[in-house]
């Protein structure tokens, strides 16, 4: 007989969430019943608001509570049959934080800290590409495409394929990769046979160059992808083009980075200045 966790990942994988979905959904249900030490079918609505508001005031991100709240949905609904509304799984209200972006300056000096190449080569292909670290790291060389010039992203998020652009130096960087590691079919293979190198591991490298660079900006590897949108749409790429690289499936999400080209910002002209004036 199937336990609550082994039905909770058929419920995913009917849904055909990806495996880096499912493996987050999974940890916060974990988590929800270490946190109370009884298994979800013994947890009440009130017990779920509590944890909620909990890592509310112990100033979890909203990203983090927006995947715990996903997790419960499917946990409480699609396994136990609650059909629990949003009264009780309670979802935090989004707050309009803009992203930091790094200047290419700033990219390249935080490269400069890194020594390994096989780390290297990973954050400067999610740079020039706009990848988010799960797609990166999940690249095969099968998904290099020198002749158009494009990267192929399999199951980005929503599980959607899409093509991104693949700069020219990138390609000279990650020809120099293939003849120094001979990738067979996964471009950054982990320890693990099968299995990508583990995204902590990027993090922590990115986070560690970041502070020997002396840049105080709190960014993190996804930064790299905020600011490659902001530098494509400074270069005059027309939001539409930047929507379809980036994967994203509204335009709203991608107009954000109207707010973060200062660039762009810049360049407008005030009506004030725009002609004769009589004040």
């Amino acid at each position: 007989m199937l336990n609550h966790y082994e039905k909770m990942k058929f419920e995913m994988e009917l849904r055909c969430y990806s495996p880096h979905t499912q493996k987050h959904y999974l940890s916060h249900a974990r988590l929800l019943e270490r946190h109370l030490g009884k298994p979800p079918d013994q947890i009440s609505p009130d017990e779920i608001k509590q944890y909620l508001h909990y890592r509310i005031k112990k100033g979890i991100s909203y990203s983090n509570i927006n995947i715990s709240c996903n997790a419960f949905k499917v946990m409480f609904n699609s396994v136990l049959n609650r059909n629990w509304a949003d009264d009780v799984i309670v979802r935090p209200k989004k707050q309009s934080k803009l992203p930091y972006v790094l200047s290419r300056d700033e990219i390249l000096s935080i490269m400069d800290h890194i020594t390994h190449f096989k780390h290297k080569t990973i954050l400067l292909t999610a740079y020039s590409s706009g990848l988010r670290i799960s797609e990166v790291l999940n690249l095969r060389v099968s998904d290099i495409d020198s002749e158009n010039m494009l990267l192929r992203v399999r199951c980005g998020k929503r599980g959607k394929d899409r093509f991104t652009v693949l700069g020219e130096e990138n390609l000279k960087l990650l020809r120099q990769y293939w003849k120094l590691y001979k990738p067979k079919d996964l471009l950054f293979p982990g320890m693990i046979k099968g299995k990508p190198i583990a995204a902590r591991n990027i993090q922590q490298v990115f986070k560690t160059a970041k502070e020997k660079a002396g840049i105080k900006k709190p960014v993190s590897v996804h930064s790299l992808r905020h600011s490659f949108a902001t530098h494509l749409l400074e270069n005059n790429t027309d939001l539409r083009t930047i929507q379809v690289l980036m994967g994203h499936a509204s335009i709203n999400t991608t107009c954000i980075y109207l707010h973060l080209s200062t660039k762009h910002l810049s360049s407008v002209k005030s009506p004030l200045d725009g002609g004769e004036t009589h004040a």
